[in-house]
């Protein structure tokens, strides 16, 4: 390993060379607090990576530009901020072998948290804090493999939430998140929070969670 290498990746650590060279589609990767769900309010690096096997409607993301980087270039990003917690979203995060990636970061004391649509499982033990965010209200043949995890928050559209009523065993928090459409009217986002809020009041094991960073106008 090259001294520039090493710099940049955060110094010598016994590191794999085939870890360090591994590439990922990454859309970005910028510093932010957490805007939902249980740990929102927390700061963390989130790394976005490209491509999705879902389209779905409200989604803010646009997966498909992205830039290939190695994870020598991705640990120099991420180690440019003063913060130990780390985001994997995207796109579907999980639709890339992690393994790499993740293994250098634990190897510099982060703490890592997935955001995923839950339709392809996680190994045990890659992860130490898991959101799972189901899609299957707007795709019911898609079927959810990892049914574990810290976090199920489901985006609300409408749908009977004895959708979710096997799943939720599977997980420590359940929160309903009211469905932003950033294209919409802020009467439009407003029935669509109201009604949320109904629901979570008629159904006491479920938590709201907003979307606080769109409110605050930060990424």
């Amino acid at each position: 390993m090259d001294q520039d290498t090493c710099s940049r990746s955060g110094g010598p650590t016994g590191d794999s060379p085939t870890d360090l060279a591994t590439t990922y589609n990454i859309v970005e990767i910028f510093h932010s607090v957490q805007g939902e769900g249980f740990r929102n309010g927390i700061p963390h690096v989130f790394v976005r990576f490209g491509r999705c096997n879902l389209r779905c409607e409200w989604c803010d993301t646009n997966f498909d530009e992205y830039t290939v980087m190695n994870c020598i270039d991705i640990l120099a990003q991420v180690l440019a901020f003063q913060c130990r917690n780390v985001v994997f979203t995207g796109g579907e995060p999980m639709l890339n072998d992690l393994g790499p990636l993740a293994r250098l970061l634990k190897r510099r004391g982060y703490h890592l948290s997935i955001e995923t649509n839950g339709t392809v499982p996680i190994p045990e033990g890659l992860i130490d804090w898991i959101c799972v965010s189901p899609k299957d209200q707007m795709y019911p043949n898609i079927s959810i493999q990892q049914r574990t995890g810290n976090e199920l928050k489901c985006v609300y559209v409408g749908q009977p939430l004895n959708l979710y009523d096997e799943l939720k065993s599977g997980f420590d928090h359940h929160f309903l998140q009211p469905c932003y459409d950033e294209g919409a009217s802020v009467e439009e986002n407003g029935r669509s929070f109201a009604q949320t809020e109904a629901v979570v009041k008629d159904n006491p094991s479920w938590r709201l969670s907003l979307q606080t960073h769109k409110w605050m106008g930060v990424l």
